[in-house]
């Protein structure tokens, strides 16, 4: 490897992240609008069950970067939502949330859609647990490992990404400097 190109590569990857690009993909009640406001330190997206009709994108800086977060809608078009979510954060996202509650992960709504996805998207996935205060004193790793083959396989397919929110205790800006981490993380195993 040419030590140069690495240097110069890494320099572009710390440029790029400066501006995080998210897109949060779940299904209904999953709790992205939760964790939209979550990751912005503020209420942005709405909540309380009615949903998001449409995808929204809202911005601001978090942890010294700029941040874009894109809500798909409660649309079982999740397809199209992808879609849709990009052209919203142009050049494309650095990250797709897949954003499932920690104590009743459904999969009905996704897991067709998400079966025609590439490595591609895979590779720059990463499951975000919601209502991580649901789980009281069980690690995540245990759950996972409680959650059935189901659960597993969406972890595995995300390379074994995943990070857990309490959306209840916004005030814990760890857990979104933890999560802005761990896409960086990502974007740059990826070479941005």
């Amino acid at each position: 490897v040419d030590k140069r190109a690495y240097i110069s590569n890494t320099r572009n990857i710390q440029d790029r992240t400066s501006d995080v690009r998210i897109v949060l993909l779940g299904g209904q009640w999953s709790g992205k609008s939760s964790a939209g406001n979550t990751s912005l330190g503020r209420k942005e997206f709405g909540t309380g069950g009615a949903g998001t009709v449409q995808c929204v994108k809202s911005q601001d800086e978090v942890a010294g970067r700029q941040v874009t977060v894109v809500s798909t809608s409660r649309s079982p078009e999740q397809v199209q939502q992808i879609v849709d979510s990009v052209q919203l954060c142009p050049p494309g996202p650095h990250v797709v949330l897949l954003v499932i509650p920690a104590l009743a992960p459904s999969f009905t709504e996704l897991k067709q859609q998400l079966e025609l996805f590439n490595e591609s998207f895979w590779r720059n996935t990463i499951v975000l647990f919601t209502w991580g205060d649901e789980l009281r004193d069980t690690g995540i790793e245990q759950h996972i490992e409680r959650g059935g083959k189901k659960l597993q396989w969406q972890v595995e397919k995300c390379g074994n990404r995943y990070h857990v929110l309490n959306n209840k205790n916004r005030g814990v800006c760890t857990q979104v400097t933890e999560l802005l981490k761990k896409i960086e993380d990502m974007v740059a195993e990826n070479c941005g």
